[in-house]
């Protein structure tokens, strides 16, 4: 779904590679939009988020599957990235310590909040993973 023809998309999966924390924004059921800071994987084709099994995400996600998920821009406010996406959970999937690409781009936040992969893994054990359906950059 990211045009990796033109400059602006090579920056978005550079970006999507790259940063630590994305915005997901749900929608709760009486439709009010709600954004949290997440920790994602990209990997080239949806972005991978772990959630714990009571966030207040994963109720909104069963009423509407319609996701958006931004990026911080630069300081100045230019490269922004926003995308639009179908968001699904995903029983039985691998957990955070199964997903070895996950672990090396997470492996030293997750030692500084005082967890390993597996007790992470524990206590986010809900996997979403969301298609991207628009790319928006500028």
């Amino acid at each position: 779904m990211v045009d990796t023809s033109t400059p602006a998309g090579l920056r978005a999966v550079e970006r999507l590679e790259r940063d630590a924390i994305g915005w997901l924004t749900t929608v709760r059921p009486d439709g009010q939009p709600q954004a949290s800071p997440v920790w994602f994987l990209w990997d080239g084709d949806e972005i991978l988020v772990f959630s714990q099994p009571r966030a207040r995400r994963l109720v909104n996600l069963r009423s509407n599957s319609r996701v958006a998920f931004n990026l911080d821009s630069e300081r100045q406010g230019g490269h922004i990235l926003s995308l639009e996406g179908e968001a699904r959970v995903v029983p039985g999937a691998p957990l955070v310590h199964d997903v070895p690409a996950y672990v090396a781009k997470y492996g030293a936040a997750i030692a500084a909040e005082g967890w390993t992969p597996e007790s992470m893994g524990a206590d986010y054990s809900v996997t979403v993973r969301i298609r991207v359906t628009r790319v928006r950059t500028w």
